[in-house]
């Protein structure tokens, strides 16, 4: 990922680089991010994070996470996907209940008198809830007590602006522009 910080001092710059890495890695929204741009305004105190996305955030269905085959009346499932489990086990239940799903081991599931076409259809993530998770990812880079944040979201680009005073246009306009210069020649 390709990172530019703008600060006032080099060393807070260079911290801050690293804390932003860190926190990106451990929470495992790093491999997500193609670029980040982070502007650092202390004093002001304004802090505007803008990335850009490997990929567009995409709703995902059953079958995009999973391998689905039909035997009689049963359905067995094998989650390619692990990531989804979670998702794709709570949409099961809620469709056929807990009595008909049966989760055989970790990543295999058989379920009685299932809809093959029904459930490769299940929606298990969408592509908001994709975005949502990597602006909680950049809050939690935010130092503590920046409460008063702006967000702008297109295509592939996040942008948030956080001050602990109100949001004014002056702030709105920093984070569009610093927006639009991420966008440059980002295909959105």
């Amino acid at each position: 990922m390709e990172i530019t910080v703008t600060g006032p001092e080099e060393y807070g710059n260079e911290a801050y680089r690293k804390l932003f890495t860190e926190v990106m890695s451990e929470l495992g929204k790093a491999v997500t991010l193609e670029k980040a741009n982070l502007f650092l305004d202390p004093a002001g105190p304004l802090f505007v994070f803008s990335v850009v996305l490997r990929s567009r955030p995409e709703s995902k269905r059953l079958a995009d996470a999973t391998s689905i085959r039909t035997e009689g009346k049963e359905v067995h499932i094998t989650i390619t996907d692990e990531n989804y489990a979670p998702e794709i086990l709570s949409a099961l239940w809620k469709q056929y209940g807990r009595t008909r799903v049966e989760q055989q081991t970790r990543f295999d599931i058989k379920i009685d008198e299932g809809d093959d076409d029904l459930i490769r259809e299940l929606p298990i993530a969408s592509g908001e809830d994709a975005k949502q998770e990597i602006v909680g990812a950049l809050w939690r880079t935010l130092p503590e007590g920046i409460k008063a944040r702006h967000n702008i979201s297109e295509g592939r680009i996040i942008t948030i602006a956080a001050t602990e005073e109100i949001v004014t246009d002056e702030i709105k306009e920093k984070a569009m522009r610093i927006h639009n210069e991420v966008k440059g020649d980002v295909d959105v």
